[in-house]
């Protein structure tokens, strides 16, 4: 994603976007499509996109991914895909977010070359040096509480969250089971944002969960 003089994103825009990072996730969408969720999140707050789907065919995945995409640059917000680089690549998406278990952020920067945004999960102080020395742009740490979003998610204590904020130069961001009721939990701890699911496309009004979670963010990071 480039700034709006044509630079690659400073460090300082990248942090003000990460405030409140939606992961999508189909399961909720019931009527709607994907994208109605994606732009009722976005008009209730939500400040970055990530599309994630571990069960579509890959001509799908593009389908649906150019199209949130178009309705994240309608809006001027940061698009990423999860895991899918090669698709990330084709259809010059903003960025990429990866996990432990998947291509190597140093891989993946060479693919995607220097201007895109690049995320890596971490759940270590160690795997946060090393993601930042490769390349990553920020980090998502987590999970911070239990969560039914991954089945093979790890507990972060708040004490190894602060430790990697302290231990990195780059933005981070909490994930794990963040909701309005527990997100001041994370006060103090130095992040820049939340990353959420289904706090957001879990909820009836879409709209008004992400706008009260989004005042509670606020008030967590300032």
């Amino acid at each position: 994603m480039r700034s709006d003089n044509g630079s690659k994103i400073s460090k300082e825009e990248l942090q003000k976007t990460l405030l409140l990072y939606a992961v999508t996730d189909r399961r909720w969408t019931g009527i709607q499509t994907l994208t109605e969720q994606v732009e009722e999140a976005i008009l209730g707050g939500a400040t970055f996109i990530q599309l994630r789907e571990k069960n579509l065919e890959n001509s799908a995945f593009e389908e649906e991914a150019i199209e949130i995409q178009e309705l994240c640059r309608k809006y001027g917000i940061p698009f990423v895909v999860n895991d899918n680089v090669e698709i990330a690549k084709k259809m010059g998406a903003d960025g990429v977010h990866v996990g432990q278990s998947d291509m190597e952020a140093g891989d993946v920067r060479a693919i995607l070359g220097p201007d895109a945004i690049l995320g890596v999960s971490a759940q270590t102080v160690e795997q946060a040096v090393l993601a930042e020395k490769r390349g990553a742009d920020y980090l998502g740490v987590g999970a911070v509480f239990p969560t039914g979003s991954k089945d093979d998610a790890v507990e972060v204590p708040f004490e190894v969250l602060k430790a990697i904020c302290e231990a990195v130069s780059i933005p981070v961001v909490a994930i794990g089971g963040i909701s309005e009721m527990n997100v001041n939990e994370l006060s103090g701890s130095g992040i820049c944002g939340v990353a959420v699911i289904s706090a957001i496309f879990g909820q009836k009004d879409i709209v008004a969960a992400t706008a009260r979670l989004r005042k509670k963010t606020e008030e967590v990071v300032s």
